[in-house]
């Protein structure tokens, strides 16, 4: 069973009628849009009928900084979602969208793997519902209208050369990331420069993730600012007269999708901010849903606990009013092995020293969780090749930090192999042990915030920011900005901005080469290091092994 592939376990699924998944959520079908037989949308009038508080536990899947080795972050949200329900618990599980860039560049999609997968996989992974499509159009029309607002007269005094808001394209393309558009006479405008980012790292993608609903949803896409006047003052959205038809685009893209696992366990499936550059995080919606509808809710943030976490933890939850109940951190022993310097080819012997060695990335990762009072237990996500000696290396290391480290085998098993991680993850979270609060205060200044991610998550000495960045961040705060939670856009693989730097580093600097203000998501991003908004591809990128078969099947993608 375990040779085969994952787009061959998803293809030989055994789906259920997208209505049955939804009746198990107590979802009436009426309420279903369906996108063919195994996905749909809940309809926006249901969810705003669902009276009372949420009830469900919040469970938040993590990982240690990713590397090649792999982790299996969404693989273990997903079988730990599956593990709940087999023990008996209601549960359902909560995860991004993939975006299209990574799937044809390295990173591949976003739907699990193993016997631990989403289905349907291969829509999931390609164009789904079309979420993406929507928010790419509705960002490029505010970028057409900012455009031909200039063009035709320019009656609110736009500077050309203030103008902020990019464009985005759904695919890494390194050759856009600066451009000069308008070029080629009077015709065609005022010729300026400008730049393509990736669509997940647009702020309508981080406003559709953090928006209640579509009236919140319409006043954040106003809220945004798009340039500014020669007297720095800025000009939003909603004075493009943009965000009304920004909403039109968006009314479908807002309602989550629902899909199922191949157990036939309710998935939510929404939104997709990329975490080294946005929030990276599901849906506000699907998860405020889900928590209405399920016992337990299991979700997953983007990259190393110190992004995704991070930012689910002081963004995320802070602005929708959340609190998880547990905190799972996804470790492996290869990665364990690369994290004490052995090279990918050479993963396969035992070697615990390099385990022991490699362990204190994921203790940080332990120590900063419990720094915002959630409980943690460790999944050690199971490799056919690791051994025991090596896995128990991992589980004293983990018992010296004060939590408990758990072998799960979801991957080869399903949720068959994740039973012992969910009963200790359903143990924590009935007993109420968490204590949650976000690591700095709203009123906190902004440079203060940034500064306190970098020393208290990063462990970084000090913060590198020239007079140009703190007196933008001043003039911010005198513009009534100064309560916005920080956005940290920075590499995944390290603690530091260097991602070389494996471990758990100390004495290092952070960098900030540029802040950006996105007043509609409600956060000021910190652009660290030498991290891009629109990724490139590598030497050797994933699309050329994507085809079609005789068949007429996907191979290729996974």
């Amino acid at each position: 069973m375990a040779h085969l592939s994952d787009i061959e376990i998803a293809r030989a699924a055994s789906k259920k009628p997208i209505q049955e998944i939804g009746a198990r959520l107590g979802i009436p079908p009426e309420h279903l849009l369906p996108y063919g037989h195994d996905k749909a949308k809940v309809g926006q009038g249901f969810i705003d009928g669902l009276q009372g508080n949420a009830t469900g536990k919040l469970i938040l899947v993590t990982a240690i900084n990713p590397t090649p080795a792999g982790e299996g972050k969404t693989t273990t949200t997903v079988g730990l979602g599956d593990g709940l329900n087999r023990i008996g618990r209601r549960a359902a599980i909560c995860i991004r969208e993939a975006s299209l860039g990574p799937n044809f560049g390295m990173k591949g999609g976003a739907a699990g793997g193993g016997y631990a997968q989403v289905v349907p996989m291969e829509d999931m992974n390609l164009h789904f519902t079309g979420d993406f499509h929507a928010i790419t159009s509705a960002h490029s029309l505010l970028a057409a209208m900012i455009d031909n607002h200039i063009y035709w007269g320019n009656a609110l005094e736009i500077d050309t050369r203030r103008v902020v808001w990019r464009r985005v394209v759904d695919m890494n393309d390194r050759a856009l990331r600066q451009i000069t558009c308008s070029l080629g006479g009077v015709a065609n405008g005022f010729p300026r420069e400008s730049g393509f980012d990736i669509t997940v790292a647009s702020e309508v993608m981080a406003i559709l993730c953090l928006a209640r609903d579509l009236a919140d949803l319409e006043k954040r896409l106003g809220d945004m600012i798009v340039a500014y006047r020669r007297d720095r003052s800025p000009v939003h959205a909603r004075d493009i007269g943009a965000d009304g038809a920004m909403t039109v685009l968006l009314k479908d893209a807002m309602q989550p999708n629902l899909v199922q696992t191949l157990e036939n366990n309710p998935a939510f499936v929404h939104g997709g901010p990329f975490a080294n550059i946005a929030h990276g995080c599901n849906s506000v919606t699907a998860t405020a849903t889900a928590l209405k509808l399920a016992d337990y809710v299991v979700t997953e943030a983007g990259f190393g606990a110190d992004l995704g976490a991070e930012k689910f933890l002081n963004i995320k939850c802070r602005k929708a009013g959340l609190a998880p109940s547990c905190v799972v951190v996804v470790a492996t022993v290869r990665a364990m092995k690369m994290n004490g310097g052995v090279a990918k080819a050479d993963l396969g012997p035992e070697n615990v020293a390099a385990v022991r060695k490699g362990c204190p990335n994921l203790g940080r990762h332990i120590e900063n969780i419990k720094s915002f009072g959630v409980p943690v237990v460790v999944a050690i996500n199971h490799f056919v090749t690791d051994t025991e000696a090596e896995v128990q290396a991992v589980r004293d290391y983990v018992a010296e930090q004060g939590a408990e480290a758990i072998v799960s085998r979801h991957w080869e098993l399903g949720s068959a192999g994740a039973e012992d991680l969910a009963r200790k993850v359903a143990e924590i979270a009935d007993a109420d042990m968490a204590n949650f609060a976000p690591i700095y205060p709203d009123d906190m200044g902004l440079f203060d915030k940034i500064d306190t991610i970098a020393k208290r998550i990063y462990r970084a000495d000090e913060v590198l920011a020239d007079k140009k960045i703190r007196d933008q961040l001043r003039q911010w705060e005198e513009q009534g900005y100064g309560h916005l939670p920080v956005c940290m856009a920075k590499t995944q693989y390290s603690f530091s901005t260097d991602p070389s730097l494996r471990g758990a580093p100390t004495g290092h600097s952070v960098p900030v080469r540029e802040v950006r203000l996105s007043a509609g998501a409600g956060f000021v991003v910190a652009i660290c290091g030498e991290i891009m908004t629109m990724p490139g591809l590598p030497s050797r990128p994933a699309a050329e092994a994507i085809r079609l078969n005789e068949a007429g099947d996907i191979e290729g993608l996974f």
